[in-house]
């Protein structure tokens, strides 16, 4: 299947070494693994009408990469509330039942309260392990916005999980008081 100057062949050989990468990313951006998928998906056919705009192929991934952040900002502002407000949260539950798990669950589900931007700052910075400029560059922002960004998003971060402690906290009181009541 090949195209004039081997366009489509040199696309699919670039997907076919770096899609485990790829998706790792993309799971990154997104909490749900289907919906990484989709996002790798849609990021992939937006490349390749551009594939050979990139000059220089070194730099596919983060163009990638910025293209999957693009098109989760375009879902996320495109999305319609399908949270229901419920007066107790439901039971969280670990397939596996692994602290590894568990905690990385749990690191997902924090990082949703974040917005886009921050999200895809803390990504790129803490788990790609770009450097601040590196951030910059793959976000189109400059290196004094990455940081304030960076900022603002570990504290909102830790703040959720003080909080969730504290909530879990009660809940537990709230256990033991019962246990206690009914013996």
């Amino acid at each position: 299947m090949a195209t004039s100057g081997g366009k489509v062949l040199d696309f699919e050989e670039y997907v076919r070494t770096r899609q485990d990468a790829l998706l790792r990313s993309a799971r990154r951006l997104v909490p749900d693994p289907v919906d990484a998928q989709d996002l790798l998906q849609t990021a992939l056919v937006r490349t390749y009408g551009r594939w050979d705009g990139i000059a220089d192929k070194s730099l596919a991934d983060a163009y990638l990469r910025r293209v999957m952040i693009n098109t989760r900002t375009e879902w996320w502002r495109a999305r319609k509330l399908e949270e229901v407000p419920t007066e107790q949260l439901p039971d969280a539950s670990v397939d596996d039942g692994t602290e590894q798990r568990a905690d990385r669950a749990l690191l997902m589900d924090i990082l949703s309260v974040l917005a886009p931007k921050q999200r895809s700052v803390v990504v790129l910075r803490h788990w790609e392990q770009m450097s601040t400029e590196e951030t910059a560059a793959a976000l189109g922002m400059s290196t004094g916005t990455v940081k304030s960004t960076l900022h603002r998003a570990l504290a909102r971060l830790r703040q959720e999980l003080m909080n969730r402690e504290v909530d879990a906290r009660v809940l537990e009181r709230d256990d033991q008081e019962r246990e206690r009541c009914a013996a």
